[in-house]
C-alpha cells in the first residue's frame, strides 16, 4: 500500500473519531454504557464509508515453479516405418527416465502433413513437412522455455526448407537422426512436367530431370514411353560435380485418349533404391476441332488467305459458304466470319443472332454499311466515303490477349471506304487507322463484347497482302497466321455459365493430394451454401463404388480422396433434390514420395539443430543426449511470482459491515428511545 493511501486512511480514522466524539460525547452530558456502544458502531460506519472513498489497494503475491517443456517431435511418415522399433525404444527410454520426469514437462507430438498430439505412431502419413511441424510448435510454446527433440530421418517431401528454420530464443532443438546415413549411389527421376491436354496431330512438350547421388562417374540410359511404346531414348553421363541432367522432348499426339507417359532410367550396378528410377504421368489427347463458317457472296483472295491462315492450326476447320446456305448447315458452326456483308446476308445473320454465336465482320469496298448498321450489333459506320488506302497501327495497350509478338513492318495498306465509327458497346481497339501518315484515332480492327457474345470488326480488305508480306519478311507465314489464330481463339472461347462446376486434375501423382472441388450456384448465379452435394467414385478395375458427401469450405465444396489406391477412377458429382450432375475420370499414379530416398538427410538435421543452439545425435548416443538434458543448469525450473492488486471496494464484506453498523445503531437508538 502506498504511503499516501496510509496517510489518507489515518486521516479518515481521525475524521470519523472526531464526528463520533462530537455527536456522542461533546453534546451528551450523560455517558452511559449504551452511548459507548453506539459511538463505536457510528465510528465503524463512518470510517468504512471514508475508506470506500479512498479505496486503498492491496497487493497479493503468489509464487509458482515453472518447469521447462521437453517436446518429443516424432516423424510419423511412411519413410520412418523401417525405423519403428528403434524409435519406439528410444522414446520409451526417455519417458521412463525419472530425472527427465522431475526436470521437464514431457509431451509428444507426431507429424506428417500436420502436427498432432499423439502417443501412438502408425507411420502412415504419405508426406513429410518438418518445417510446418516446427512452425506449429513455435506458436504453441511461444515465450516458454522449450527443448524440442526432433526424431526423423530428415527427408522432407513438401514445404519450406526446414534446415534454415529459426525458433524463438527460448527454444532449443536437438535432432535425432534415424535410419541409415550411409550415402549410396542413386539415380532418381524428377517430376514429369507436361500439359494436361494435347490436341490430336499436334506436339506437346515433356520435361523432367535426372539427378545422381554418388562420387564416381556413371552413365545411364533414360527412356520415355507412351503407352508402352518407346518414343525417346538417350544416354547421359553423370558425376559428383555434374549430378543433374534436364530432359526435354517434343511428343507427337497421334491418337485420341488418355496416354500413359513413363520416364525411366536404367539401374546402376550397386544401386539399392530403384523405386525412384521411374516416374509417370498422363495426358489426355483430344480431337476437338473448331468449325468456322466463312460466309461470302464474292470471290476474293482474302477468302483463301483466311482459310489457309486459320487452318494452319489443325484443330480448326474452315467451311466456305454463301449467304443462302440452308440453316441446317449452320447448327454445328462455332464461329461465323462475314466477308463484306450485304443485305443478302439478312437471313443468315438473323439466324445466328438468335443462336447467340460469336462473329467476325470483315468489310470492304463491296460492303453494305446501311445493312451492317441495321443489325444493331454495337457499331455504326458512316458510309458515302471514297475508297482509300488505310494502314494498321498496333495498339500496345490491347489487353484481351498478348499481341506483342506480331510484327507489322512494311505491311501494305488495306483498302476501305468506311467512315467514322460510332461504337455503343464495350470494345478494345486492336489495330488503329492511319491514312497518309496521319493517325485518325479510329479503329481498323477491334473487338466488341456484349452480354453473351464477342464480335470482331475489320474495316478493310486485302488481308492476303499482309500474309504475303509476312512471307517476304520472315520466309514463312507464321507471324500472320499466329495473329489471326489468336483472334480466332479469343472469339471461339466463351465463359462457363453452368450452375454446377467441378475442378479436378486428370492425373494425381500419388493419392496424398487427390482433391476434387465443386461450386454450385442458384438460379440467380449466387453460390448456394445450403446445397448438399455428394460424390460417387468408381474404381474402373474392380467396379467398386463409394459415395461420400462433399464438405463445404470457403466458397466451394471439397471431396478429399486421399485414401484411394493407385488406379483409374470415374466420378459423379450430384446435388441433392436437383437434377444437375457432373462427371469425369481421373488417374492416381503409382508414386510414393516417401520411398524416393535411399538414406537419411543428416546434413539438414545437423543444420536445424545448430540454428537452434542444439546438437545432432544418433540413436546410439541416447545416453549422451540424456546427460546433456539432465546435467548442468541450462534447463532448470524457473520460479515465477504473480502479483495480484486488489481494491478495497472489491471486498463486499466491508459494505456489509458498514450497513450492519448503521442498522444496529439505529435499532439500539430506537429501542432505547433515543430517536
Amino acid at each position: 500500500m502506498e504511503s499516501k493511501t496510509i496517510l489518507f486512511s489515518i486521516l479518515a480514522a481521525i475524521v470519523a473519531l472526531g464526528i463520533v466524539v462530537f455527536q456522542y460525547f461533546y453534546k451528551q452530558k450523560a455517558k452511559t454504557k449504551i452511548h459507548w456502544y453506539l459511538a463505536f458502531l457510528r465510528f465503524i460506519g463512518i470510517f468504512g464509508l471514508l475508506l470506500l472513498l479512498i479505496n486503498p489497494k492491496f497487493s497479493q503475491k503468489s509464487y509458482t515453479l515453472e518447469q521447462p517443456n521437453l517436446v518429443l517431435l516424432v516423424d510419423n511418415s511412411v519413410s520412418n516405418a523401417k525405423n519403428k522399433e528403434e524409435l519406439q525404444n528410444f522414446i520409451a527410454t526417455i519417458k521412463a527416465n525419472n530425472d527427465i520426469k522431475e526436470r521437464f514437462n514431457l509431451s509428444q507430438y507426431g507429424f506428417g502433413t500436420d502436427l498432432e498430439i499423439t502417443d501412438s505412431l502408425l507411420f502412415n502419413d504419405k508426406v513429410t513437412n518438418i518445417h510446418k511441424a516446427l512452425s506449429s510448435l513455435k506458436e504453441v510454446y511461444a515465450r516458454e522455455q522449450t527443448v524440442t527433440l526432433l526424431l526423423s530421418d530428415g527427408n522432407q517431401t513438401v514445404g519450406q526448407d526446414y534446415s534454415y528454420f529459426k525458433p524463438d530464443p527460448s527454444t532449443t532443438i536437438y535432432s535425432v537422426v534415424l535410419g541409415d546415413t550411409t550415402k549410396y549411389q542413386d539415380i532418381s527421376i524428377g517430376p514429369v512436367l507436361t500439359n494436361t491436354y494435347a490436341f490430336l496431330k499436334n506436339r506437346f512438350p515433356l520435361e523432367t530431370y535426372v539427378s545422381y547421388q554418388g562420387k564416381t562417374a556413371v552413365s545411364t540410359v533414360v527412356s520415355i514411353k507412351m503407352d508402352d511404346q518407346v518414343i525417346h531414348r538417350e544416354k547421359i553421363n553423370l558425376s559428383d560435380q555434374n549430378n543433374l541432367k534436364t530432359i526435354t522432348v517434343q511428343v507427337d499426339a497421334n491418337s485420341v485418349g488418355l496416354k500413359n507417359l513413363v520416364v525411366e532410367a536404367s539401374t546402376l550396378p550397386q544401386e539399392r533404391n530403384t523405386a525412384n528410377n521411374k516416374r509417370s504421368t498422363r495426358i489426355e489427347v483430344i480431337d476437338e476441332k473448331t468449325k468456322i463458317a466463312l460466309v461470302s457472296n464474292i470471290l476474293h483472295p482474302d477468302i483463301g488467305a483466311l482459310k489457309k491462315s486459320i487452318e494452319s492450326n489443325e484443330q480448326r476447320e474452315v467451311v466456305i459458304m454463301a449467304s443462302n446456305v440452308p440453316t441446317e448447315a449452320l447448327d454445328d458452326i462455332d464461329l461465323f466470319i462475314y466477308y463484306q456483308p450485304t443485305s443478302s446476308f439478312k437471313r443468315i445473320t438473323d439466324y445466328i443472332q438468335d443462336k447467340g454465336a460469336n462473329s467476325f465482320f470483315i468489310t470492304g469496298t463491296h460492303s453494305d454499311f446501311n445493312f451492317l448498321n441495321s443489325l444493331k450489333i454495337g457499331i455504326e459506320v458512316e458510309n458515302g466515303y471514297p475508297q482509300q488506302e488505310v494502314f494498321g497501327v498496333m495498339n500496345n495497350a490491347f489487353s484481351k490477349y498478348d499481341i506483342s509478338t506480331f510484327e507489322m513492318e512494311d505491311f501494305p495498306p488495306l483498302l476501305s471506304d468506311a467512315g467514322p465509327v460510332l461504337i455503343t458497346s464495350p470494345f478494345e481497339t486492336l489495330l488503329g487507322t492511319q491514312i497518309k501518315g496521319v493517325d485518325m484515332q479510329e479503329p481498323l480492327l477491334m473487338v466488341v463484347e456484349n452480354a453473351n457474345t464477342k464480335n470482331a470488326y475489320l474495316l478493310g480488305e486485302n488481308l492476303w497482302k499482309w500474309r504475303m508480306q509476312t512471307f517476304r519478311n520472315t520466309g514463312d507465314f507464321a507471324n500472320f497466321d499466329a495473329f489471326v489464330g489468336n483472334l480466332i481463339r479469343y472469339l471461339t472461347s466463351s465463359k462457363n455459365k453452368a450452375r454446377l462446376n467441378v475442378d479436378y486434375e486428370k492425373v494425381y501423382e500419388g493419392s496424398s493430394n487427390t482433391i476434387i472441388t465443386a461450386t454450385y450456384f442458384d438460379e440467380a448465379f449466387i453460390f448456394d451454401t445450403n446445397a448438399k452435394m455428394n460424390i460417387k467414385v468408381t474404381d474402373k478395375a474392380t467396379q467398386k463404388s463409394l459415395t461420400n458427401p462433399m464438405i463445404l469450405k470457403n466458397g466451394y465444396f471439397e471431396a478429399d480422396l486421399s485414401n484411394l489406391v493407385a488406379g483409374e477412377y470415374d466420378f459423379l458429382v450430384t446435388v441433392e433434390n436437383e437434377s444437375r450432375s457432373a462427371s469425369g475420370t481421373f488417374v492416381i499414379s503409382e508414386f510414393d514420395m516417401e520411398n524416393q530416398f535411399v538414406s537419411s538427410n543428416s546434413r539438414h538435421m545437423e543444420r536445424v539443430a545448430l540454428n537452434a543452439n542444439g546438437q545432432a545425435y544418433y540413436p546410439s548416443q541416447l545416453n549422451d543426449l540424456l546427460q546433456e538434458l539432465i546435467s548442468g543448469d541450462r534447463y532448470v525450473p524457473i520460479e515465477k511470482s504473480n502479483e495480484n492488486i486488489v481494491s478495497l471496494i472489491d471486498f463486499k464484506i466491508l459494505l456489509v459491515i458498514i450497513i450492519m453498523a448503521f442498522a444496529i445503531e439505529w435499532f439500539i437508538r430506537k429501542y432505547n428511545g433515543l430517536i
